[in-house]
């Protein structure tokens, strides 16, 4: 009896963002960019984080085919911006009769000095993403709308999905202990979906997490019915996550 194999691929990804020379500073501070004002500073909800000043004259962003201008101190502010993420292999070894799971994991930590926080999406390269030649497994497909609460493949089918969780992971992913979308649980290994090649919105956080960052683990599964009969190979998903600062 033939074996096949699957692995998944993922692109890690650092993404610094380079800060500006300090106008002033000792062993205990740096003061970045500084301006004369009367007026101003940092306020939020829970829907937004602002940072204004009164009282500076022709600020903002202007530019030409020659040129970029980011008047004044506001428009300097830089953000410091990391993600890292590691490969991921799927395991056990399935047949290709007779069907099996395969599970694989790995953890993506975001870290920014954003005050406004980051959000995380994740994308395939290919539809459907797990594929070997011209052979490949359907993307999970949830019953509804909203992500399966628990992986379920019918018996003559094959499909791969994921699972994201953590403190951060968005509402789609919760659940109520049976369904998800509802509640504000954070079950393990439940709340299943296909990847696509758009970005879905995963995590995300209103507020910065620099320097320790948070982690968002995703959790990969593979599945062959029982009567399914899948070619032989090595199985590859490639699959790209991005962090954006808000």
């Amino acid at each position: 009896m033939k074996n096949f194999l699957h692995t998944l691929a993922i692109v890690s990804l650092i993404i610094p963002v380079t800060l500006g020379a300090a106008v002033m500073g000792s062993s205990n501070y740096k003061v970045q960019s500084d301006s004369v004002n009367f007026g101003g500073g940092f306020s939020s909800s829970t829907n937004y984080g602002q940072e204004s000043s009164a009282g500076e004259v022709a600020t903002g962003y202007s530019g030409s085919a020659s040129y970029k201008l980011h008047a004044g101190y506001q428009q300097m502010i830089s953000t410091y911006l990391s993600i890292s993420v590691t490969p991921v292999s799927l395991t056990p070894v399935l047949n290709t009769t007779g069907g099996g799971i395969a599970n694989g994991s790995t953890n993506v930590t975001v870290s920014t000095d954003d005050v406004s926080g980051y959000e995380l999406y994740i994308k395939a390269s290919s539809s459907p993403a797990l594929v070997s030649g011209g052979n490949s497994f359907a993307d999970y497909t949830p019953a509804g709308a909203s992500p399966d609460f628990t992986f379920s493949v019918p018996a003559a089918n094959s499909e791969f999905g994921f699972s994201p969780e953590g403190a951060d992971i968005v509402q789609k992913f919760r659940d109520n202990g049976s369904v998800c979308n509802a509640g504000s649980s954070d079950s393990v290994n439940n709340c299943w979906i296909g990847l696509s090649g758009v970005d879905q919105l995963i995590a995300k956080s209103t507020v910065g997490n620099h320097p320790n960052g948070t982690g968002t683990t995703l959790k990969f599964r593979v599945e062959s019915g029982a009567s399914h009969v899948q070619p032989s190979g090595v199985y590859t998903a490639t699959t790209t996550v991005t962090a954006v600062a808000l």
